[in-house]
């Protein structure tokens, strides 16, 4: 892999369909930004219209041809996710890219998704999942297609208890965030075992933006609050500007793993830098626990079973 790898070494996208959730700010701006840029078609896959549309303007003011689409969708609803993946498959013969990018980080208090699971692991995870398997015959209708997974180096405390998985008992908001990620991880690790179990034509990836400064850092760390800072956002905030990169950076590894002809399925892919916190994406190795082959088949039945979806055959 050529250090440095940056935008400038997307290939042309020309004629590709990319579906990014998330994609109204942060990350997901950034990653639906490039995209476009490189020529293709991107769906936004967002909670609220009013910002994915100032997405969307600013994205054309980088990119005056730039072609963009909005879909309503919320992770936290398995219905909205049903709802969403039916309408895509219906407006698209086929999805080039992917890209599972929403998520939420870190929040204070116990909260739950419209379905009953604890918010991180619903949003993050369950929603990704469910949104994933209702859209893959569409996926598998492109040539190429590749589906990524945003993970996180807080994968890595991170641990699947079966029999809390959804923290009924002694919630934490960093267990919680670490566990949705590494079932994040382990998810795009299953994907591409059965993938290739099952013949399909297909990359399934993961990536980590290392430390971005996005909006993560303010969303979830003060849902359920009166709205002032937490301790773990001033904590975060006191050593963003020595520690952290840009947005537009920390979305370099997932647009490594989404475009470049280097890119492994079943890798792993995050910054370069010291401690894995910034610098040109590079395939990165993960925590024992993320490669438990036996957890990941067991996560993705239980999966299936809590989200009632059915993979294809």
């Amino acid at each position: 892999m050529a250090r440095g790898w940056t935008v400038a070494d997307i290939p042309d996208q020309t004629g590709k369909l990319a579906v990014v959730t998330g994609a109204t700010s942060g990350l997901g701006l950034e990653t639906a930004r490039a995209l476009a840029g490189a020529g293709a078609t991107v769906v936004l896959a967002a909670r609220d219209q009013a910002k994915a549309e100032t997405a969307m303007a600013r994205i054309t003011t980088c990119h005056p041809a730039a072609r963009l689409r909005y879909q309503k969708l919320d992770l936290a609803s398995l219905a909205s996710v049903r709802e969403a993946a039916a309408e895509i498959a219906a407006a698209h013969r086929a999805i080039d890219l992917l890209i599972n990018n929403a998520g939420l980080m870190a929040i204070p208090k116990r909260m739950l998704t419209q379905d009953g699971f604890e918010m991180q692991l619903g949003a993050n995870y369950l929603g990704h999942y469910a949104l994933t398997a209702l859209l893959l015959p569409t996926v598998l209708a492109a040539p190429a297609p590749r589906v990524v997974q945003l993970a996180s180096q807080a994968h890595r405390p991170g641990r699947i208890d079966f029999n809390n998985l959804n923290w009924e008992r002694a919630y934490t908001a960093w267990g919680a965030y670490s566990r949705s990620k590494l079932a994040m991880l382990m998810f795009a690790l299953e994907l591409d075992r059965r993938a290739r179990a099952q013949g399909w034509h297909l990359m399934s990836l993961a990536a980590h933006p290392g430390w971005a400064s996005t909006a993560l850092q303010t969303t979830g760390l003060r849902m359920g609050t009166k709205g002032g800072p937490t301790l773990s956002e001033m904590f975060m905030r006191a050593f963003e500007p020595f520690l952290a990169q840009s947005a537009a950076q920390g979305a370099l590894p997932t647009l490594f793993a989404a475009t470049s002809p280097e890119a492994v399925s079943g890798a792993y892919y995050g910054p370069d830098g010291l401690g894995e916190l910034r610098g040109a994406p590079k395939r990165v190795g993960t925590a024992l626990q993320a490669r438990d082959e036996a957890v990941a088949a067991r996560l993705w039945d239980e999966s299936a079973r809590l989200t009632a979806v059915r993979w294809p055959a």
